[in-house]
């Protein structure tokens, strides 16, 4: 059982004590790959992720690690991008990016701000009540967003009467253009 990835013109490619490092024009990525049956090689502009036995869990992991090895290699060439729409009908929402957090004031008219973490090689811009999230590694643009979206939850109020909050309207892709 294998899978072979293409690795596109522009991008580079090293696997060294279990550690797969991906260079594009984007940046590099690194990602450890252990498993004690399924092997990891890279041979002349290709990724080779095999195993010996057919069982299907081993099978489960060869896919999964030549799906992370696509979106590395997608990541280093284009970059990720996830969208959230800001929604308020009772209380104007304010949101600011401030360092590597994401302040969310006035949120159902609470007095204390909310927070949310920004991760490392991620990037937050905010266009009016569009949130746009960026960055090469598509785990921490999905998991920025998601951070974003569950620190605006509403608690404690019928969810069909208080919409407000960050809503995800574009799961993570690869950047156009």
């Amino acid at each position: 059982m294998e899978k072979i990835v293409e690795i596109p013109e522009g991008v580079n490619i090293r696997y060294e004590k279990n550690i797969l490092t991906v260079t594009g024009p984007k940046g590099e990525l690194n990602r450890e790959f252990v498993h004690p049956h399924v092997e990891l090689k890279t041979e002349g502009g290709k990724a080779i992720v095999s195993s010996k036995d057919e069982r299907r869990k081993n099978k489960a992991v060869v896919g999964t690690w030549a799906a992370h090895i696509k979106n590395m290699i997608i990541g280093v060439q284009k970059g990720w991008e996830a969208k959230l729409k800001l929604v308020y009908s009772h209380f104007p929402i304010k949101i600011s990016v401030e360092g590597n957090k994401v302040k969310i004031s006035n949120f159902l008219g609470e007095r204390n701000s909310r927070f949310a973490q920004i991760l490392d090689n991620t990037k937050v811009e905010i266009k009016g009540s569009e949130i746009i999230i960026t960055g090469i590694d598509k785990e921490k643009v999905g998991q920025t967003a998601a951070n974003i979206e569950l620190t605006a939850k509403v608690k404690g109020f019928d969810k069909r009467v208080f919409q407000d909050g960050c809503h995800l309207v574009q799961k993570t892709q690869p950047v156009e253009g």
